[in-house]
């Protein structure tokens, strides 16, 4: 009776105790752990090419290089624009004192004709006053640049005279400047109003300019 409970004890603790099977080979579907950190880095690296950080690097430095060129290029830019628009300002600025000097020229001309008429006695006082004034007023125009044209004697010169009256003598020589009748005037190089003067004619000139002009 006793050998049958042992048998059935033995058969029991066959079915309890675990199923193990040794072999010498790993399993397939169990990927090794890898504990090489090298191994690692290298299996990682092999997703790039090798070049790339030195391409990248020469594409950097050339996008670099370009906007240096068109940062240069914009700052010149910007100076020959700065440049250009201080030249037109003063221009703009020149031809404001010039226009401003022109409607001023009358007033000159006027106190020029009111010294030639006060020679009498009479008016030295009030010559005296009218001299300050235009001397004032001439010495004010002078700092903006305004000068005479000197024609008297002078050899007409289109530019600077306009002739409005030939005289034919013989007492001056042909195309000579012989008298004023209004003042011309310059400023910064630049003919303002020109001269209003009578030019010389030689005698034997002019007759052989009328008969070609006959002819």
């Amino acid at each position: 009776m006793s050998s049958g409970s042992d048998r059935d004890k033995d058969k029991s603790k066959e079915r309890k105790s675990p199923h193990v099977i040794f072999s010498g080979e790993p399993r397939a579907d169990v990927s090794p752990e890898v504990s090489d950190p090298a191994a690692v880095g290298g299996s990682q690296s092999t997703d790039q090419p090798a070049g790339a950080p030195a391409e990248q690097l020469q594409k950097l430095l050339a996008e670099k290089q370009e906007l240096m060129d068109t940062l240069v290029r914009r700052q010149a830019d910007f100076e020959n624009y700065r440049k250009r628009v201080e030249k037109e300002r003063h221009h703009e600025r020149q031809r404001g004192i010039e226009s401003a000097i022109e409607h001023v020229l009358p007033v000159l001309d006027a106190f020029d004709n009111a010294l030639a008429g006060l020679n009498d006695a009479v008016f030295a006082e009030y010559r005296k006053g009218f001299e300050l004034i235009r001397r004032q007023l001439w010495e004010s125009l002078a700092k903006q640049g305004l000068v005479r044209i000197d024609a008297m004697g002078q050899e007409f010169n289109p530019h600077f005279h306009h002739a409005i009256q030939r005289v034919e003598t013989s007492e001056h020589a042909d195309g000579i400047v012989i008298a004023e009748l209004q003042p011309g005037y310059m400023i910064h190089d630049r003919v303002l109003r020109p001269a209003m003067v009578r030019v010389a004619v030689a005698p034997e000139a002019h007759s052989a300019h009328a008969s070609k002009r006959d002819n």
